[in-house]
């Protein structure tokens, strides 16, 4: 590739990120898109600016980097979480290295790389991207100690800035651990592989265990039932019921009619709403009785429970012991909090676990395989000689210097981006098919998946298949891979250099704008005609952390070999910091994402131990380049350097990985001492109790001020409100009205809820202590 081919995908990729910056800055103060950028809340707020016209509303404006900039770790701390806090880290950690890099690399490598070789230079447009890189040093040059020595500076300062963020951050997560003093999963230890017993059910089983060998720090008990079915009715019920806050004040008048409208595709005809006939006195005669005989449903126990203890220090000891001389029953840990709970993968028995782990491992193996081929043929577009010679008819359109610049510059990492897509979702799945016991461990295990996958396919594949497409059996042989990619790598290099380009620009500008969020709020609104919009979702932790570490890794590798990747490689990571924390501010975050659950940091060791793995990579790499190059001054001098480099990450396992693992016993300690001491021991024990209901009270659905008229046929109304007392003051925007409430059965889904929840919820089982 010649360098008018990355100035080509360099423009193109910049055009669309300053389009897309544009569209955000104008979108974001559109009143119709504020529930996108905004949420709920501040969207009720601007519903006076819905009609009115503001010039300043069409003008694209930075006040957003301001205001991203201006956020402090602390509020983003307080606002999304410990995981939040670990990705601007990480961002950080990018920035600093790497500005490093490209000052030393930049204007220290790169000159000899293209002055490497007594030849005539032409153009630089015209000029080749392998001039710049270590491939057009002479070999046994001596300006080669030169780059030695900027490997030396890069691998030291990225060791220094690592220990400083892995101390930083196993801070933080002490101080994560002593701040949530009434968190009940600090108290909970979830036990599977309870024995089933022919004369005895699992909560016997569960109380005869642990009454027996825990009896001091024992508290209670409660075991997971499965009722799959019945819980997704009640989650239906509760998500149609919770619709109805929204409506605080609304009176609806039974005189409305149905609209009749075409439909936007077909044409055909559809009624707005249907009136349902209720009669209110009939409603309040035919109340479900909870104690009612008929409405109880057999419960299914399963072998899991979740046992709560009198201390935090004595639920850590369970969990970490092993409880039997068979590793596969009572096999306890700590529990994860309510919110975070996978109910469903509870219910499967303990021994499928280690199957369901081989089975999604072989799964993988053979999507990466599957893989090779788009990407051997994306590979393809870069070789223009091989890809004249497989398709003839192609001679003439790649005469042409403009086609010739957008096929090698811009299509191929286009095209793999577009087979990338279909990453994520797929490891998710698989990651689900585990059996893992949280909705964080779950995103986690994907997040390990997808930047396994990414860096084979992404890297290895194209090094190894990229440089010579008609000899893929090279990821056969181990023994020359390392030579294969002191040789490739230098040449993808300008590959990797237009993938950061399309992959990195552009996501951040579809992350900013919020694509998928944007498109779905125009369908509800304009072609599906629905109001409400509850499509708030967590922060895609196990697409985005493989994302940015990836390109770390195309950094550390690429540095030295290939210093012109830096500057679009530190653009990139500067733009993600803007990009990033204006997704965390803590009047965006709460709205465009929705943190229900956090790992407390667990998202650092996987960052760590890649960087360190880019490290040990980038320094093999070099090693054998310094060798083809017969430079053996320089290849002696790497061998430390790598030894070095694994000593440091193993005094980091050491010294820091262990907190990431457990919790401190004496921070648990201190903290049951400090509850004592307080005297809010007992509240906390009996907090625990409800603190694992798999249904619990739908006392948390508020229905304030939600009022149902029925007319009779002469006219006269009666009206039936909730239980829940009218606010008096409310302010006059809030007050709507809507056609489709007519008559609206909100006594009857609020008795359905309850009912439900009464019948489902578990009674505690407690010892009498």
């Amino acid at each position: 590739m010649k360098v008018g081919g990355l100035l080509a995908s360099a423009g193109i990729n910049i055009g669309l990120c300053v389009l897309f910056l544009s569209l955000y800055s104008i979108l974001r103060k559109q009143p119709q898109n504020v529930k996108v950028y905004f949420g709920r809340r501040i969207a009720e707020e601007n519903n006076r600016l819905r009609d009115a016209f503001i010039l300043e509303r069409f003008v694209p404006s930075p006040s957003w980097i301001v205001k991203s900039l201006r956020c402090t770790e602390d509020e983003l701390l307080a606002t999304a979480g410990l995981d939040a806090v670990v990705f601007n880290r990480i961002l950080v950690f990018s920035i600093r290295i790497f500005s490093l890099a490209a000052i030393l690399c930049v204007f220290g490598i790169l000159p000899l790389n293209y002055f490497g070789q007594d030849m005539h230079h032409v153009r630089i447009p015209s000029a080749s991207l392998e001039t710049f890189t270590i491939g057009n040093m002479q070999e046994r040059s001596r300006w080669l100690w030169v780059h030695c020595v900027v490997l030396y500076i890069i691998s030291v300062a990225a060791c220094v800035l690592l220990y400083s963020e892995y101390k930083h951050i196993a801070r933080l997560r002490l101080c994560h651990i002593s701040r949530s003093t009434s968190n009940p999963s600090h108290f909970t230890v979830l036990v599977r592989g309870i024995p089933k017993s022919s004369t005895e059910s699992f909560n016997k089983t569960v109380q005869s265990f642990f009454t027996k060998y825990h009896a001091s720090s024992y508290l209670s008990h409660q075991v997971v039932y499965k009722v799959g079915k019945v819980q997704k009715i009640v989650s239906g019920a509760k998500k149609v019921y919770r619709k109805f806050r929204h409506f605080k004040g609304t009176k609806v008048d039974q005189r409305c009619r149905s609209i009749t409208f075409q439909c936007c595709f077909c044409g055909a005809s559809s009624n707005s709403f249907q009136l349902l006939p209720i009669d209110f006195e009939q409603e309040e005669s035919e109340k479900p009785d909870v104690n009612d005989s008929s409405l109880s449903l057999p419960d299914e126990e399963c072998g899991a429970a979740f046992v709560f203890f009198k201390t935090r220090y004595a639920a850590l000891v369970v969990a970490k012991i092993l409880q039997t001389s068979n590793p596969m029953r009572w096999v306890t840990s700590l529990a994860p909090e309510r919110d975070d709970i996978y109910w469903s993968n509870l219910w499967l028995p303990y021994k499928q676990i280690w199957i369901r782990h081989i089975a999604t491992l072989l799964g993988s193996i053979v999507f990466m395989f599957i893989f090779l081929l788009p990407v051997t043929f994306i590979q393809g577009l870069t070789q223009l000689e091989q890809l004249q010679q497989r398709l003839p008819f192609l001679r003439g359109i790649l005469k042409k210097n403009y086609m010739t610049q957008l096929i090698t510059g811009y299509l191929p990492s286009v095209i793999l981006q577009i087979f990338l897509y279909t990453v994520p979702p797929t490891m998710m799945l698989f990651s689900t098919l585990e059996g893992p016991i949280s909705h964080s461990e779950r995103k986690k295990s994907a997040c390990c998946k997808v930047l396994y996958f990414t860096i084979w396919n992404v890297f290895f594949v194209n090094v190894l298949s990229g440089s010579a497409i008609s000899q893929v059996i090279a990821l056969s042989s181990p023994k020359a891979i390392p030579m294969q990619l002191a040789r490739a790598v230098p040449v993808q290099a300008t590959f990797f250099t237009t993938y950061v380009l399309t992959s990195g620009w552009a996501s951040l500008s579809s992350e900013l704008m919020q694509l998928f969020a944007l498109t779905w709020n125009f369908i509800r609104r304009y072609i599906l005609r629905m109001t409400e919009d509850d499509f708030l979702y967590s922060f895609p932790y196990h697409t985005e952390v493989p994302k940015v570490l990836l390109f770390g890794l195309l950094g550390f590798t690429c540095a030295v070999l290939a210093p012109l990747i830096l500057p679009f490689l530190l653009l990139y990571f500067c733009l993600g910091y803007v990009v990033y924390r204006n997704q965390f501010l803590p009047f965006q975050f709460l709205n465009v994402y929705c943190t229900k659950y956090d790992t407390g940091g667990l998202y650092w060791p996987i960052a760590h131990n890649t960087t360190i793995f880019s490290l040990v990579l980038a320094q093999i790499i070099c090693l054998g380049v310094f060798g083809l190059k017969e430079s053996p001054v320089a290849a002696g001098f790497t061998v430390p350097l790598i030894i070095f480099t694994l000593l440091f990450n193993q005094y980091c396992r050491k010294r820091h990985l262990p907190l990431f693992k457990t919790f401190p016993a004496q921070n648990l300690i201190d903290m049951d001492q400090e509850d004592q001491q307080m005297g809010r021991t007992e509240d906390l024990n009996e907090r625990l109790h409800s603190a694992y209901f798999q249904f619990p009270d739908t006392d948390d659905i508020p229905l304030e001020g939600v009022h149902t008229n029925s007319r009779d046929k002469d006219g006269s109304g009666t009206c039936g409100e909730s239980s829940r007392k009218e606010n008096a003051d409310d302010d006059p925007i809030d007050v709507l009205s809507h056609p489709t409430l007519d008559r609206l059965p909100v006594s009857q889904l609020r008795n359905v809820v309850r009912s439900l929840s009464s019948i489902l919820r578990p009674q505690r089982r407690e010892l009498p202590v």
